[in-house]
């Protein structure tokens, strides 16, 4: 775990990384925040790849809690079954709808208390739907912003909670809003796990990792 960077140098980071890219997407395709709110949950050890390829067709006929529960589990199933764990996501899907249906009038909350009460929803792909739906400058820690944050010194933490943190705390709020998009597809197409690519990385000079690639 690399130490915390300071403020001067974490603001000049995420300066080139704005400069790069000013307006960072997610990669989840989705058609409105319901169907978001799916894929996010089908997502987990799933790569975005993956859930778009099963979610394209899913999702042009059952783009509504109402519609997915029309749908069925079983019908669920057969559009997902690519997906690792589609067994237990396909009854989590549907259990989350009936439940948006029954207590919510059909719509999807937004605080992160009442989405992390759907099944299959936790902090992360809550704070993905806040984030990206709602504007909101939540932190949504994987594997690849852990790494990056471990590696780098931008935010470093023990576990996914304490990384968060490191986010929150450390990042300038100018920044906070597209902060773990940034650092996502730092790691995913950069800061690889097994060979990242520190010659072409536009922060080398910056990042603490002491066993940079050549």
């Amino acid at each position: 775990m690399a130490k915390q960077l300071d403020y001067h140098t974490i603001r000049e980071i995420f300066t080139r990384f704005q400069d790069a890219d000013r307006e960072p997407k997610g990669e989840l395709e989705h058609v409105n925040v319901y169907t978001l709110v799916v894929a996010v949950a089908l997502s987990a050890q799933v790569t975005d790849a993956g859930v778009n390829k099963a979610t394209r067709e899913l999702f042009k006929i059952a783009d509504t809690p109402q519609k997915m529960l029309d749908l069925g589990e079983q019908g669920l199933i057969e559009h997902i079954k690519t997906i690792g764990l589609f067994r237990q996501k396909a009854k989590n899907v549907i259990k989350l709808s009936r439940i948006l249906v029954e207590d919510y009038d059909g719509e999807v909350p937004n605080s992160r208390a009442a989405l992390q009460s759907l099944p299959g929803v936790g902090r992360k792909t809550a704070n993905v739907v806040l984030n990206m739906w709602w504007r909101q400058p939540a932190q949504a820690v994987d594997t690849h912003i852990f790494r990056v944050g471990n590696r780098t010194g931008i935010c470093p933490g023990k576990d996914v909670d304490a990384v968060e943190r490191a986010i929150e705390d450390n990042i300038p709020a100018d920044f906070q809003l597209h902060a773990h998009h940034w650092l996502i597809l730092h790691g995913r197409y950069h800061c690889k796990a097994r060979k990242p690519q520190c010659p072409t990385c536009i922060i080398r000079d910056l990042c603490r990792f002491e066993d940079k690639t050549q």
